[in-house]
């Protein structure tokens, strides 16, 4: 059993933000399996389903983003599930616009509700996928850059690359994590054969 939380904010305010890119790789997920979810349960809201014969509990924390982890944490603990099982999809500042960047274990970076997964859970190595946002420029503040108005065509293509980590979330637990970080971690304009797992 895998538990896959998508980290965001709720509300309308904050639907199409970049930092609600976990919520929009679940969505995609759940649409392409056919898993609704809409069950309140463990500070999220949840949806169960398969991945092949693999069990698997989508969720997307309703605690605000600096406390995730909550969220993540009671539902591993009611579920029993490692944390190797723990896939974890959150926005980053970091790393460039539309990147994806599969990751077994590692710090939260600059992340509030990656701080929170760790500090909830008391570990560092369980699996991540980290959707590239693009860092802010001189004149835009970080606040406005993760919860601020996207522009049109940015909004399409982290659309499209929601659902290529949707793909990749999947390759995780069909092919295992290794594979799945050949096939999938992509930096815009590299070969994606040249990214390794430490990329930042």
């Amino acid at each position: 059993m895998f538990v896959i939380a998508g980290l965001g904010n709720p509300g309308k305010e904050y639907e199409n933000t970049r930092h609600n890119m976990g919520f929009k790789v679940v969505d995609a997920l759940a649409s392409d399996l056919g898993i609704d979810i809409k069950r309140e349960k463990f500070h999220s809201i949840i949806g169960q389903g398969k991945i092949d014969n693999e069990k698997i509990i989508l969720i997307k924390p309703q605690t605000y983003m600096n406390r995730s982890g909550i969220a993540v944490r009671e539902t591993a603990m009611y579920y029993n599930v490692p944390p190797e099982n723990v896939i974890v999809i959150y926005d980053d500042i970091d790393i460039p616009l539309s990147s994806i960047r599969i990751r077994k274990s590692g710090g939260a970076g600059t992340h509030n509700g990656m701080k929170s997964v760790i500090n909830q859970l008391g570990i560092t190595s369980f699996p991540r996928v980290r959707i590239g946002v693009g860092n802010t420029s001189k004149d835009e503040d970080l606040v406005d850059r993760v919860i601020g108005k996207v522009p049109k065509d940015e909004q399409k293509l982290l659309e499209d690359t929601a659902l290529k980590a949707a793909a990749a979330v999947q390759d995780i637990i069909r092919l295992g994590i290794d594979t799945a970080m050949n096939r999938h971690n992509y930096k815009p304009q590299e070969n994606k054969e040249n990214i390794s797992e430490n990329d930042n």
